[in-house]
């Protein structure tokens, strides 16, 4: 039982027109509402609502104020490793990709995670390739309790896992965990997905059901922008936002927008997203519910993410290096793909403060939840 019950009865012809034919009516209706659903987002993502993008900016960033105010949390990922057992057309780390693979010992965990201390991180995201043989519960089980002395908000980015694991986890310290479904059209997943344990669309799709029942803190979803038609793809993941929140609504969600990015083996991207689009699609989230946390990575340029900031992102990652020894280390020839924004995470830092907006480092304390 999960979300893909639900998937089965859309059908994403039917969707895309629907989106392509909303007017500027549809969007002048949407932006006059005090609270909107899945048929204003529609309209808001439509070609329709590109002259309102002012509006919407403007709209969306009180909405924003009002719930998060001028706070914007700060994490780095740290990757542990880049094996990986599947085959994606898209991804650095696919199997077929002729690459120099690694996977942190316990001491090169302590060292990694010494060196992102040093920047003042207290929220990490930890991220691996999908192998379960070598990077999977056994690995979990000792890496994880290590690097939860390091930080108070531990989140993980990892191959889908079943429920118990899940909550075996949250028992050593997991707080939250991203999991992207990469495209919402099935036949497109299998034009992308060749080998591997991911090829299974629907397990992936009802992961989030897992983690909400296994009692996980946050839990993130999205799509890679660019695998299909983006406002198809963008208004799914609205779609399964608003199921998962009806169905477990103890948890808390956040929505990441990452954009295809070079990479070793890339594919060319099948629908085109421009940085307007984005600002776009960032202000339709934001205006159907005001509550989502919206992450924005270092995939994209320090302009646009310095610009985009107000508008709705909560949350940013910094300095990122995406291969596993990448902060004590900085073995470039590792890395799933290129970043965009290269500053140092004091410069991001002193950019988000000079736009007014104050960094939050820690996410989360154990004495806030009554478990110290």
């Amino acid at each position: 039982m999960g979300f893909s019950e639900q998937w089965a009865d859309l059908e994403w012809d039917d969707i895309r027109l629907s989106i392509y034919s909303k007017t500027a009516n549809d969007v002048s209706c949407a932006l006059a509402k005090p609270k909107r659903d899945l048929e204003d987002f529609k309209a808001l993502i439509s070609p329709a609502a590109e002259p309102f993008l002012e509006q919407m900016a403007q709209q969306a960033a009180a909405a924003t104020r009002r719930r998060f105010g001028y706070t914007v949390n700060f994490y780095v990922p740290l990757y542990l490793s880049n094996l990986c057992a599947n085959a994606c057309t898209y991804c650095g780390f696919s199997m077929e990709n002729r690459i120099k693979r690694k996977t942190l010992s316990m001491p090169d965990i302590e060292r990694e995670c010494n060196a992102i201390k040093a920047m003042n991180f207290d929220s990490i995201l930890l991220v691996t390739g999908e192998h379960q043989a070598k990077v999977g519960m056994k690995y979990f089980r000792d890496a994880v309790p290590v690097i939860k002395q390091h930080f108070s908000y531990l989140s993980m980015e990892v191959q889908p896992m079943e429920e118990q694991e899940y909550a075996e986890l949250r028992s050593l310290g997991l707080d939250a965990v991203m999991v992207y479904q990469e495209t919402y059209n099935r036949a497109t997943y299998a034009e992308h997905h060749l080998r591997g344990n991911k090829t299974d669309f629907a397990y992936r799709l009802d992961t989030p059901d897992r983690l909400a029942r296994a009692g996980i803190d946050k839990i993130g979803i999205g799509a890679l922008i660019g695998l299909d038609e983006w406002r198809t793809d963008c208004f799914f993941v609205a779609n399964h936002l608003d199921y998962l929140e009806r169905t477990y609504w103890r948890s808390r969600y956040s929505i990441s927008f990452p954009r295809l990015r070079p990479c070793e083996g890339a594919v060319q991207p099948k629908s085109v997203m421009t940085d307007r689009q984005l600002v776009q699609l960032i202000c339709a989230y934001r205006l159907l519910n005001p509550e989502v946390e919206l992450s924005l990575s270092t995939r994209e340029s320090p302009a646009f993410r310095d610009k985009v900031l107000p508008l709705g992102i909560t949350s940013m990652s910094a300095a990122s290096k995406t291969q596993p020894g990448g902060y004590a280390d900085n073995e470039e020839a590792l890395e799933q793909f290129a970043v965009s924004d290269e500053r140092s995470a004091r410069e991001v830092a002193t950019a988000v403060k000079q736009a007014g907006f104050e960094v939050v480092w820690k996410d989360w304390d154990a004495s806030y939840s009554g478990l110290n």
